[in-house]
């Protein structure tokens, strides 16, 4: 019974069997017992374990099975000038450190990055990713980052790495000189940079980190905006026929509701100046705009019928409009207006010379004669 119980308080048999996803290192719960001399150590791929004896590293096994004795322990005999025999037991620590790759780690910067683009001059950046790590020297890993913990997970080292990252990732980005239209065709090239960048201070700790990626670099959501707008105004080309198509489309709108075409129009106008409000098309828009009419005596005020026909016309070279029959005739008296100007109303089939649309003629005919010549 005492032999049994002598028996109970040594370890045969060491050995980890991990069914975790984020453990990187496990200590060997040897607490209150001691290591036979002769145990069997097994360790499996992907895994490595370390010895510590009396707080110092002794030995680091890779993969194999392992009888624990003299000739497989030099380090340790030498810490420790310990030979007592075939069965006499020893005191370790015995740490089991996982190999394998841990991926899909997520990084990102926390804020955004300062840079300067050729072509819109300071920006803020902000970047996200995924990469993955190995530890490849245990010895290392334990010294640096692990101490004396008994259970270290991925999460551990990861806000750490995240650190180490964004540092290289902002310095690369902001020296690059890589236009930020150009960067979505560049992120490989800069994440082989930013790898490459922290691999001596990541090796310090004992790992590498075979993949890295980024995976997205965003503008803030008003710059990406503005994009937005630039990229419409190139897809519509001419302003001036846009302008002519919007106020037309909501002139047809606004004659099948009951807001009047005076609402219609407003919200055309506003279309058409909202797609540049800001830079060189806010300037262009605003130039294809006709003057605004100013009220006459003895015109009624509020909303047209819906029924009434409204004009645009040649003007000045530009188009111009939509007026009413009322504007037409007080542009002929002003001379801006003639049987020659061209002229255009929904449903028209393109534009024409004035003399040619029936529903004008009658302007011309009440036109007083030329003054006689002295």
């Amino acid at each position: 019974m005492v032999f049994d119980f002598l028996t109970g308080e040594f370890i045969d048999v060491i050995e980890w069997v991990d069914d975790t996803r984020d453990t990187m290192v496990w200590r060997y719960e040897a607490r209150g017992r001691a290591i036979k001399y002769g145990a069997k150590l097994t360790v499996r791929e992907g895994q490595a374990a370390v010895f510590i004896h009396e707080g110092q590293l002794a030995d680091v096994f890779g993969p194999g099975l392992y009888m624990l004795e003299t000739n497989n322990l030099p380090i340790l005999t030498r810490l420790q000038h310990w030979d007592h025999g075939f069965r006499s037991p020893f005191k370790s620590e015995i740490y089991f450190v996982n190999t394998t790759r841990f991926n899909d780690l997520k990084w990102g910067t926390r804020n955004p990055i300062m840079a300067r683009d050729p072509e819109f001059g300071p920006v803020r950046l902000r970047a996200f990713g995924t990469y993955s790590m190995r530890v490849t020297d245990p010895a290392a890993f334990m010294r640096e980052i692990v101490g004396t913990d008994g259970e270290f997970t991925a999460d551990e080292i990861s806000y750490q790495l995240r650190n180490v990252i964004v540092e290289a990732f902002s310095r690369l980005l902001a020296s690059s000189g890589i236009p930020v239209l150009d960067m979505a065709a560049n992120t490989q090239q800069l994440g082989q940079m930013v790898a490459k960048a922290i691999q001596p201070t990541v090796a310090q700790y004992g790992l590498t980190l075979p993949e890295f990626y980024i995976e997205n670099i965003s503008l803030p959501d008003e710059v990406e905006r503005m994009l937005d707008k630039r990229t419409s105004m190139g897809i519509v080309g001419d302003l001036g026929r846009f302008g002519q198509y919007a106020q037309t489309e909501a002139m047809l709108n606004a004659s099948t509701q009951n807001g009047g075409m005076g609402a219609g129009l407003g919200a055309g106008l506003g279309a058409a100046l909202g797609m540049g409000m800001r830079g060189p098309w806010g300037q262009m828009a605003a130039q294809q705009q006709p003057p605004a009419l100013q009220p006459q005596p003895g015109m009624i005020a509020g909303p047209s019928a819906p029924s009434e026909t409204v004009w645009h016309i040649a003007l000045d070279g530009a188009a111009s409009g939509p007026y009413s029959k009322a504007d037409l005739g007080r542009l002929m008296n002003e001379g801006r207006f003639s049987r020659d100007t061209l002229v255009w109303t929904p449903g028209q089939d393109g534009w024409k010379e004035a003399d040619e649309v029936p529903a004008l003629g009658q302007l011309f005919t009440m036109l007083p004669p030329p003054l006689p010549q002295k």
